[in-house]
């Protein structure tokens, strides 16, 4: 395993997947609470205009969908998400590097996905993206594997993961018990199935101080 503190050096491993092709995608996979959106930001920071930011959190199906399939309670499980449309998305990305595609984001004030938080530019010729379960071996999300010219898996131990995931909750409005509770009904299981995706991935980094990349 590699410690995430050399960034200059992942982020030059970053832009050789570049070589050779238009644009390239890389995934950056792991359970819930390793800080793969802050390392992903960090990248995409060090690079600058040659790469652009899609987090697979913009695929959040509405609260109004969960509510029609009876996923309320399982918020952020493989099958809230529309990973048919972040494969699509992802094959535009690959086939139309001349034009600005735009990218949603999920919105942790509104509790609600939004359209059209981010842009991929013409200029992004690395797009890197970041969720749970990017690398997992099932329907939809294989396809969005086969997509990435590189998937890496980040962790970090347990304790870090339950601390940092009840904070997340305790500033969505949950009280301290409710916190507890969802993490342990449902960002633990999800995180579980995650796990199971870490053979898959060429690259596993651990572990990520959340701090270091301010």
């Amino acid at each position: 395993m590699e410690n995430t503190d050399d960034l200059a050096r992942l982020t030059a491993d970053a832009r050789r997947l570049t070589a050779g092709v238009p644009r390239a995608v890389l995934g950056i996979a792991g359970p819930p609470g390793t800080g793969k959106s802050t390392l992903a930001r960090a990248l995409v920071g060090r690079i600058g205009a040659d790469a652009a930011y899609l987090p697979l959190d913009g695929f959040h199906l509405s609260n109004r969908q969960l509510a029609r399939l009876g996923l309320t309670g399982r918020k952020g499980s493989e099958p809230s998400f529309d990973v048919a449309g972040y494969v699509a998305l992802l094959r535009r990305v690959l086939d139309d590097p001349a034009h600005d595609i735009y990218v949603p984001d999920y919105d942790r004030t509104l509790h609600e996905p939004i359209a059209a938080r981010h842009l991929v530019p013409p200029t992004a010729r690395l797009v890197i993206t970041e969720g749970n379960y990017l690398a997992c071996d099932l329907p939809g999300w294989r396809a969005a594997y086969g997509l990435m010219a590189e998937c890496w898996y980040l962790d970090s131990p347990a304790e870090v993961r339950q601390q940092r995931l009840i904070e997340r909750q305790l500033a969505g409005g949950r009280s301290l018990e409710e916190a507890v509770a969802w993490v342990g009904t449902n960002d633990g299981p999800n995180g579980e199935l995650v796990e199971t995706s870490r053979g898959r991935c060429g690259r596993i980094l651990s572990e990520i101080g959340m701090d270091m990349f301010n």
